[in-house]
């Protein structure tokens, strides 16, 4: 830490325990506010590391990008400093407790064949709406677009894919290779 109290993108990273690459790539998401100067200059306050180490807690609980962004522009600085000093919680020992935490306390049903519906997708099942014997929970509109796409790839007439967009290039470069291989095999005559 320099004498004004501020941090290099290094010394940033390694308190937060990220890499100084991803400490640029959530600045440029819309995670952190950008720094203070550019280049070898830039400087990082103690609001950058609070909301580095918010963001890593809510990655340990399994949330998205796009609900940290949407959780991050709703809170305080006050309050993101009340959430990073508070412990954070044991983890959730089953899959069940983790579908309770989703779903709302008590609300997962435990029987196999209504946890499968649940894991299974759910075409065109609006939030709020009833499926089989498991209301889903209403979720407002996030104001914050997506900074991704879905894209739906025709491998034949009646199998697709989906891919969410942006790939990182090693991501891009096995999904040609699965498009690739998927084609072919329901190309081959099934004699």
């Amino acid at each position: 830490m320099s004498p004004d109290g501020t941090y290099s993108i290094a010394e940033l990273a390694a308190l937060a325990d990220v890499t100084p690459r991803t400490v640029r790539y959530y600045v440029a998401q819309g995670l952190l506010a950008a720094p203070t100067g550019a280049g070898p200059g830039a400087r990082y306050d103690e609001a950058h590391l609070r909301r580095l180490r918010l963001i890593r807690r809510l990655q340990a609980e399994h949330q998205p990008l796009a609900e940290i962004r949407r959780r991050l522009e709703s809170l305080t600085e006050d309050e993101i400093e009340a959430i990073v000093d508070r412990p954070p919680e044991p983890p959730t020992d089953s899959a069940l407790d983790y579908l309770d935490q989703i779903l709302g306390a008590g609300r997962a049903v435990r029987e196999p064949s209504v946890l499968f519906a649940i894991a299974a997708p759910l075409p065109a099942a609006a939030s709020g709406q009833q499926v089989g014997r498991i209301a889903l929970p209403t979720r407002p509109a996030s104001p914050v677009a997506d900074r991704s796409q879905w894209d739906r790839i025709e491998l034949d007439p009646d199998v697709e894919l989906h891919v969410r967009r942006p790939l990182s290039r090693p991501q891009h470069k096995k999904v040609e290779r699965l498009i690739e291989l998927a084609r072919q095999i329901l190309e081959e005559d099934p004699s």
